[in-house]
């Protein structure tokens, strides 16, 4: 695996998230189409904030070999990432809406 297909599958999970908790919850909804938005920037945004920790793309393929457990906290941290995004994305369609 490559930095950039690590990135696009950290992505990829954060647009699937963000999908799944709209589907179930309905409150937090914004169609296909906003829920991947949400889910996307929701993703790069925590990835590239917490990422500077030690499990960003770059540093899971350091010495060219694959850390697993690296991974798989990116992948948390990407799902968190878009359902937290999606969150804050419909607090702040209410709030801007509320007069």
């Amino acid at each position: 695996m490559t930095g950039t297909l690590i990135s696009l599958i950290s992505i990829f999970i954060g647009i699937i998230a963000a999908n799944v908790y709209g589907a179930f919850r309905h409150k937090y909804t914004f169609g296909f189409t906003g829920n991947t938005l949400a889910g996307v920037f929701g993703s790069i945004f925590f990835i590239k904030t917490f990422g500077r920790i030690g499990f960003d793309p770059w540093s899971i393929m350091a010495d060219e070999t694959f850390h697993s457990t690296l991974f798989i906290v990116n992948c948390i941290i990407s799902a968190l990432g878009g359902i937290l995004g999606l969150i804050l994305a419909k607090t702040l369609y209410k709030k801007l809406n509320a007069s």
